[in-house]
């Protein structure tokens, strides 16, 4: 497999491991590995498929995001400062009779308190997404692998990186073999 200098694996021609493939068959054989691999207390892996697999979630042992309750919070802040600013600009900053409307007036203030609730959560959602999901990322090693690029057609297939730390290429290899992996090869970095 390669060397081994503390937690860092690498090839026999030297490249550092960025962990190990496995290839399976069918929809049912990766949510079984899952299982296993979860099973085993592996933290840094992921399932690939070409399609969303039911339950692929608690098979793989995720938890819940805290992304909505980000969501929620950031685009309930953004209504009420929203809110804030026109009250106090009306009352305040730039006291103006209109209509003879009582200076806070908030039926007013609807649609700009709504407007900028809808875009501080529209801005909170996409930037959460992109950091929880380590994006953008733009190459990842398990693109060099030619048999990972069928992964958008037909073909299901479970990564575990090296920097897990229960990562060991031959007890991984085993663990994966056992969980009927067709195809088990080690990713470069």
């Amino acid at each position: 497999m390669g060397a081994h200098s503390g937690k860092a694996y690498a090839t026999e021609s030297g490249e550092p491991i960025h962990g190990i493939l496995a290839e399976f068959a069918t929809p049912a054989a990766v949510v079984h590995a899952a299982e296993t691999v979860r099973d085993a207390g592996y933290a840094r892996w992921d399932v690939h498929s070409p399609f969303p697999i039911h339950d692929m979630e608690s098979s793989m042992g995720m938890a819940r995001t805290k992304l909505p309750l980000a969501i929620g919070i950031v685009g309930l802040s953004g209504a009420g400062m929203g809110f804030l600013l026109q009250a106090w600009v009306s009352t305040q900053g730039y006291a103006t009779m209109v209509q003879g409307k009582p200076f806070l007036a908030w039926q007013a203030f609807v649609p700009v308190t709504f407007e900028l609730g809808i875009l501080s959560a529209a801005f909170t959602a996409l930037l959460g997404m992109l950091m929880l999901n380590g994006l953008p990322r733009w190459h990842h090693p398990l693109l060099k692998k030619e048999r990972f690029l069928s992964v958008s057609d037909d073909r299901f297939f479970i990564s575990v990186e090296a920097s897990d730390p229960m990562f060991d290429p031959d007890k991984t290899r085993a663990l994966l073999e056992k969980a009927g992996a067709k195809s088990i090869e080690l990713v470069e970095e």
